[in-house]
């Protein structure tokens, strides 16, 4: 298993806040991803009732899902009040444009992934787009996605692996000794995790998606106009020194073809189901029954 350490979500909330209103300016990769995972909604037959979007940001996939799910509820979960706050304009749009109000059925809520504020089986769906690698070890919340699934549920999830930023990540280390970029979960690792917390019938899958940048400086401009900060306890305290910024833009524009450079993002998707006919107490827990057997007689 991963030894991936935990991130400061109390920094990377407020970093998301900040970023919230021109979030979806910088936000080409995450409405690409998003756009991709709705794609695969085509392949499931069942039609949910109740979709939670775990990680919601500025809404762009909840409001992906609404089109494809038009009488489904959708409700939106962020840790970052200013992200919901957000999409609660986006949506609102949107909403007006089909000429609906935005009311009850478009339901926000600000909470911890790792521990949301629901009851166990409260859903069809679980969706979330980019948002588990943000919190080092991702198995606290694939624990509460499943017990946040009804039986026959499904999970539907993205996030960077190991493989997103080498580029950065290798410049930086010329710079200095310091955590510049996150660590990143493995693709193997999300299957064993997603075992390990009952699901049946796990599939993870990767790609790599290169965009390319003017240079170092631009790519690290929009990494910080989307909330995309260094959340890793290794990271260097205080600001990266003007000398090393400048090492990190020479190295990295060693890599330069026609005129760009290149960023990678190795994206895993992955998707698993709650099995049917699985009974569970108050907490969501799997309840198993044991009988006696049957004593045979003894001569």
């Amino acid at each position: 298993m991963n030894d991936t350490p935990q991130l400061d979500k109390r920094w990377l909330r407020r970093r998301f806040d900040r970023a919230a209103p021109k979030y979806e300016d910088s936000a080409a990769l995450a409405r690409e991803v998003a756009s991709r995972m709705a794609e695969r909604l085509g392949l499931l037959r069942a039609v949910p009732s109740r979709v939670l979007d775990v990680g919601s940001g500025s809404g762009f996939g909840a409001r992906l899902l609404r089109r494809r799910y038009p009488r489904s509820v959708v409700i939106e979960l962020d840790y970052s009040l200013a992200m919901l706050r957000c999409s609660a304009r986006h949506t609102g749009w949107w909403r007006r444009s089909l000429g609906r109000t935005l009311g009850a059925g478009e339901p926000r809520v600000c909470a911890d992934i790792e521990r949301m504020p629901f009851a166990a089986s409260s859903f069809d769906m679980v969706w979330s787009n980019l948002a588990l690698q943000w919190l080092g070890p991702p198995q606290a919340a694939l624990a509460e996605m499943y017990r946040l699934l009804r039986p026959g549920g499904v999970c539907l999830f993205s996030t960077l692996g190991p493989d997103t930023l080498k580029e950065l990540r290798a410049a930086y280390s010329r710079a200095d000794r310091y955590a510049h970029v996150h660590q990143f979960v493995d693709l193997h690792d999300y299957g064993d995790m997603l075992v390990a917390a009952r699901f049946a019938d796990p599939v993870v899958d990767m790609e790599c998606l290169t965009l390319t940048y003017a240079d170092a400086r631009a790519l690290l401009r929009e990494l910080q106009a989307a909330g995309a900060g260094n959340a890793d306890p290794r990271r260097r305290p205080g600001l990266t020194a003007r000398e090393a910024v400048a090492r990190v833009t020479a190295a990295y524009d060693e890599l330069r073809r026609d005129g760009r450079v290149p960023a990678t993002f190795e994206v895993i998707y992955g998707h698993a189901w709650r099995p049917q006919g699985t009974r569970t107490d108050a907490d969501g827990r799997a309840v198993i029954a044991f009988h006696r057997a049957p004593v045979r007689g003894t001569r």
